[in-house]
């Protein structure tokens, strides 16, 4: 395309050039007469001769500058083939991280969830230690004479051994055996002073049977007994039951009483950090 417009060109300027110098001198021809006539005609082959040269240096300046032109042309077109491909293999890169992040963010909400799910088992596991530790002492300090009485309506001796019996039937999972003794206990003097520990571990036996609902009911009583050491015990496990019914927001009630009354508790930070994990989890 390129040659031919090139040649086109400088054909019509030889062709202008040509004209318009035999046509200028026209009238000067025919005033001079015939004596001027070989003279004129070699100026006049003169200016020809001067204007082909002019003309073959625009040619041999088309020649020079055309390839230059088809040259950059065609590493134009190569360019623009070169960014499209690698627009292509850029477009497809980023498609295939976004693809990953995908993936990743589907396995971290997987992660999260099973992370959850062994929190709640440790927990589980972390109250359950807790609670045997807690029976075992009092049963030691019961053993070693150190629990101080006071006058009982009934039988001292016999209370005491059968709440003993009972905390027995609640290590061994024995729960309804236990949950007869505790309750007969609680029913039979609700005065003494191991009335609000028997209260309390009949509670545990309905948490530890899974019986959520029933355990409430239990350790809301536990608060029913003036000086009770086992009213910040109780507060715990009433979040901790409310959260295994899937009652969320009752659960989060529950550990931020025990940290509102309960600041000197050794469940403080446990409640605390049971909080914190709810509000985040929601």
């Amino acid at each position: 395309m390129f040659n031919k417009i090139g040649n086109h060109m400088v054909k019509s300027l030889r062709t202008i050039f040509l004209f318009i110098l035999i046509f200028a001198n026209v009238p000067f021809l025919f005033s001079q007469g015939s004596k001027n006539y070989d003279k004129e005609l070699r100026r006049l082959n003169a200016k020809i001769d001067r204007v082909r040269v002019l003309v073959d240096s625009l040619e041999f300046n088309d020649r020079l500058l055309l390839p230059e032109l088809m040259s950059a042309f065609r590493k134009s077109v190569s360019s623009k083939a070169q960014q499209d491909s690698i627009t292509v293999v850029m477009m497809k890169r980023i498609n295939t991280l976004n693809n990953k992040i995908s993936k990743l963010e589907n396995q971290a909400k997987f992660m999260d969830s099973t992370s959850l799910e062994i929190y709640n088992k440790l927990v589980m596991i972390e109250n359950k230690i807790v609670t045997l530790t807690s029976s075992y002492n009092e049963m030691s300090q019961m053993k070693s004479g150190s629990t101080t009485t006071t006058e009982p309506q009934f039988n001292a001796a016999k209370y005491k051994k059968h709440y003993m019996q009972s905390l027995g039937f609640f290590q061994n999972q024995e729960y309804d055996s236990a949950i007869k003794g505790f309750a007969e206990l609680v029913s039979s003097d609700a005065t003494n002073d191991l009335a609000d520990n028997c209260q309390y571990w009949l509670a545990e036996c309905y948490y530890s049977k899974k019986d959520f609902k029933r355990a409430v009911g239990e350790f809301v009583k536990v608060f029913n007994y003036a000086g009770t050491d086992k009213d910040d015990d109780a507060q715990l496990k009433l979040g901790l039951a409310y959260q295994s019914m899937g009652s969320i927001e009752k659960a989060k009630q529950e550990f931020q009483r025990l940290i509102d009354y309960f600041p000197g508790s050794e469940y403080y930070p446990k409640a605390k950090d049971a909080l914190r994990k709810l509000t985040l989890d929601k």
